[in-house]
């Protein structure tokens, strides 16, 4: 078994023809699931694998730990069972229920914990923690694929000159969403050694994404892979921009693509003009399959539920319009001259053993879930300043709602939550 470059067995790239906005720009997808376990990630774990054996690292029955969004974890899955390791993944409960079913299925043993949507490095109870707590042991490996060379080098070695093949190396522009950023960083370097003309181009989704296998910039800034300086520009897709455009490959191009996939080609659209003799190849990393529990928080009527009355969907229509409402964002940098001057309560909406764990010093815990039987813990002044907590800023928006109904007048979100405050080195307390 091997997963090199070669004239006869690339995969496919395909020309996209009715959901592109370009009328001379040419827009071409690499199709990254005709991979043997179906995914871009199967390079990374193959190449990962040789070269820790090609470095008399591992042995037959070698036990493996890896933290992942999925897809690496299910291509050394598979590469683990044909060489005779055991794996284990740890990996966040945010992650598309389909992608822990399947790491299982192939064999891995799978830890459930409480990350990010793509594994935290700052976060204490999380995935990257957790393995490299069993790598300190002499039982287990980890092969890190966030600063493994071997990660970009299995893109140099295979997905750049597939595609510099593949484009007769007319191609101009390369676009990646950005995770681990192994494909942009190995498959840009070796398009710019054949042309250093061509544009390699990154995208990113929005803070607090609901995107699997992706990063937001401020976690690319933990990321030893990401190296903006290669690049030729960077822009960020959010949410729903990506799963509309997900839809309209599916339906307009019969493309089964993700929404990774799909935030690639909408960060495409927005960097590159439309001129004459532009050739773009956008990687394309899985299909949708994977991804049924996300797709249909994002485009509910694709849910097979009893129609909502019209009094539920106007409660929803209005709590969507609230969460978009501006000045409900506070940043950091906001957030720690209000701690330090004591001008405003922290209430920390995660449950209870969470934030005894860790928490931002003097602040409040008031679960969401219980959010009402604290009140008592609450300011009394209903015009008092507060700063509502979670771990990414994403619950904790939630949780400003709650606060607003409860006549409290100035309540906002903390941007990136405790992964942000702790990756700051702010001050923290546990109980």
């Amino acid at each position: 078994m091997g997963l090199t470059s070669n004239e006869e067995n690339p995969t496919p790239i395909v020309r996209l023809n009715k959901v592109v906005p370009f009328t001379h720009t040419k827009v071409y997808a690499k199709l990254e699931w005709y991979n043997p376990f179906g995914a871009v990630k199967d390079r990374v774990a193959y190449n990962m694998i040789r070269d820790a054996e090609e470095k008399n690292l591992l042995s037959r029955g070698q036990k493996l730990v890896e933290p992942t969004s999925g897809n690496t974890g299910m291509g050394l899955a598979m590469v683990s069972n044909q060489r005779g390791y055991a794996l284990t993944t740890p990996l966040s409960r945010m992650i598309p229920l389909e992608k822990r079913t399947m790491l299982r299925f192939f064999g891995s043993t799978v830890l459930e914990l409480d990350d990010n949507l793509c594994p935290a490095p700052g976060a204490p109870e999380g995935a990257i923690a957790k393995a490299r707590e069993l790598a300190a042991t002499p039982t287990y490996h980890m092969l890190d694929q966030y600063k493994n060379l071997a990660n970009p080098e299995a893109h140099y070695r295979t997905t750049g000159p597939e595609i510099w093949r593949q484009t007769q190396g007319e191609i101009t522009h390369f676009v990646a969403g950005l995770g681990t950023c192994g494909t942009i960083t190995g498959t840009g370097r070796y398009l710019k050694e054949q042309n250093p003309g061509v544009k390699v181009l990154g995208v990113h989704p929005v803070e607090g994404h609901d995107i699997p296998g992706v990063r937001s910039i401020k976690q690319l800034e933990q990321t030893a892979l990401f190296k903006p300086e290669e690049y030729d520009g960077l822009v960020a897709v959010d949410n729903q921009e990506a799963f509309d455009l997900c839809l309209r490959l599916n339906r307009e191009e019969s493309i089964i693509a993700g929404p990774s996939s799909a935030m690639a080609l909408a960060g495409a659209f927005k960097l590159i003009p439309d001129e004459p003799g532009l050739i773009v190849v956008v990687i394309f990393p899985d299909n949708a399959f994977k991804y049924c529990s996300s797709i249909v928080r994002h485009i509910p009527q694709l849910a097979l539920v009893p129609e909502k009355s019209q009094k539920e969907r106007s409660l929803e229509t209005m709590v969507s319009n609230v969460l978009k409402t501006p000045g409900l964002h506070l940043d950091a940098d906001e957030a720690i001259e209000l701690h330090e001057n004591h001008e405003a309560a922290f209430v920390d909406v995660r449950d209870f053993a969470t934030y005894r764990r860790e928490h931002i010093p003097d602040a409040i815990s008031a679960p969401l879930d219980e959010i009402n039987d604290y009140a008592p813990l609450l300011p009394e002044d209903k015009k008092t300043p507060i700063v509502c907590v979670c771990n990414r800023g994403v619950m904790s928006l939630t949780g400003v709602l709650h606060l607003k109904s409860m006549g409290y007048e100035n309540v906002k979100s903390l941007d990136g939550g405790m992964i942000d405050w702790r990756r700051r080195g702010l001050p923290v307390e546990s109980d």
